[in-house]
């Protein structure tokens, strides 16, 4: 047997994969036909880069009528969501590039330092989010930590995205300011991979890297950080990428083919353009909007809805073991394709018991223990303990669900995972006891088998655990 520095996976591809973008219809007028305002300022420094003009034309306008992106959540607002311009220059250093990603909160952008010769990625937020503070304080904390850690430093450090800087935009005739929070460049989500290279489902050798690196990174969060993600899921780790070359194709794609986009009066909203992987990287767990350190335990409502553990349910004091809880269904997803939990209909609450019968479907009844600790018993069961609203508990084995492996490979798997699903957060392992379970752990024949299947041999890297 032969740990995870053997491991054998497809390399993705050399050069990034982009959407296309036609050019516009020179027919429209409005909104459609005007250019998209660029609020460039001087540099002030002569040892800056100089900012690079945009296209103007060439890209495709999307109709007035299609929710894009971030404006598909009901409370976008131009007014709180800052309005990004590509080939604006923010802070009079970094000029944006193209449009990473985006979330809830906050939008993310490829950005060039014209001081320090770099890329950076810039997440802004929109006003008056409670994430703001959290995700700062977090990764200040965090900050700290590594500042004051031994130089031979945590190995789950690595795998922790890091703040580099800090700074707010004033918007135009409003005292309201949008925090902006600067990065290393990363690379595409595990979510990303497994869905555009994959074709849904990630090779398990790879599934297990992930596993690996995730896992260093909660355990240096538990023990060196003592601070709780509570945020996990496929969207929230992503490969790390080099720092120029490959940026510096992925700028001049957008340049040629500048990003498709919906054009207001005297805003844009872009769509996003898809990153590629083109070398061998180490999974990141980034976004600490929702980080709790401070206390042993905490009370409040966390986690995303398809990822929320047994304690989140029953609303019962919470610590760290949410994440390997979240982690378990991460790993899960990229081996079967499929969400372990998918009904999110009406939102969080109204979905909590349909979330709660495939919960007992999966794991059986609630135990004693605990069903005596919640104080919202009585929102899942009756008093002769069914679970109301006529809900169904059909018993579903694991084995049955789970169809991308076979034999060993998929009892092992299903093992794994069984000692991360559990109700009682007591007897989840830690990250720490879990990066010694014997999963982790692959054969030079499985990856040689894994390898025979490839289509592309030229697509097959090396992935080391350093």
């Amino acid at each position: 047997m032969k740990p995870l520095a053997s491991l054998i996976r497809r390399h993705l591809p050399i050069s990034p994969i982009f959407k296309t973008a036609a050019e516009p219809d020179p027919s429209r007028g409005g909104a459609e036909g005007r250019q998209t305002q660029q609020r460039e300022a001087p540099s002030g420094d002569s040892k800056n880069q100089s900012a690079k003009s945009v296209p103007t034309s060439g890209f495709e306008l999307i109709n007035s009528s299609t929710k894009l992106e971030e404006e598909t959540y009901s409370w976008h607002s131009v007014k709180s969501f800052y309005p990004a311009a590509i080939g604006e220059i923010l802070n009079n250093t970094y000029q944006v590039i193209a449009k990473l990603g985006y979330g809830s909160a906050s939008t993310t952008w490829l950005c060039r330092d014209l001081r320090n010769h770099r890329y950076v990625t810039i997440k802004i937020y929109a006003t008056g989010e409670a994430q703001t503070a959290r995700e700062v304080i977090a990764l200040k904390h965090i900050n700290w930590v590594l500042a004051n850690l031994p130089p031979n430093k945590h190995l789950g450090a690595r795998s922790i995205r890091t703040l580099i800087d800090q700074f707010e935009i004033p918007r135009p005739a409003s005292s309201r300011l949008n925090l902006c929070l600067i990065f290393e460049p990363l690379s595409m989500s595990v979510g990303d991979v497994r869905k555009l290279l994959y074709d849904g489902r990630m090779p398990i050798n790879m599934v297990k890297s992930v596993a690996f690196y995730v896992l260093q990174a909660l355990d240096f969060l538990r023990r060196k950080a003592k601070l709780v993600h509570a945020d996990i899921k496929e969207d929230n780790i992503i490969f790390a990428a080099a720092q120029n070359s490959e940026w510096r194709q992925f700028e001049d794609a957008e340049m040629a083919e500048p990003s498709p986009r919906k054009v207001y009066k005297h805003h844009a909203i872009y769509s996003s353009r898809v990153s590629g992987l083109p070398t061998p990287s180490i999974p990141v767990l980034c976004d600490f909007g929702e980080a709790r350190f401070g206390k042993e335990s905490y009370g409040e409502h966390a986690m995303p809805d398809l990822y929320r553990a047994p304690e989140i349910l029953l609303r019962i004091e919470w610590a760290e073991k949410i994440d390997i809880w979240a982690l378990g269904l991460v790993l899960w997803a990229l081996t079967e394709g499929t969400n372990f939990f998918n009904d999110n209909k009406g939102g969080r609450w109204k979905s909590a018991l349909p979330h709660m019968a495939r919960m007992v479907s999966l794991l059986g009844p609630l135990p004693q223990d605990l069903l005596d600790l919640t104080p919202v018993s009585r929102e899942f069961f009756d008093k002769s303990g069914r679970l109301r609203k006529g809900h169904q508990v059909i018993e579903t084995p694991l084995e049955a669900e789970a169809t991308a492996l076979e034999g060993e490979a998929k009892a092992s798997f299903l093992r794994f995972l069984r000692r991360i699903l559990q109700w009682d957060a007591d007897k989840r392992p830690s990250a720490q006891e879990l990066l010694k379970d014997p999963w982790l752990v692959i054969s030079q024949d499985d990856s040689e088998s894994e390898e025979g299947r490839q289509e592309d041999a030229s697509t097959l890297v090396i992935m080391r655990h350093i």
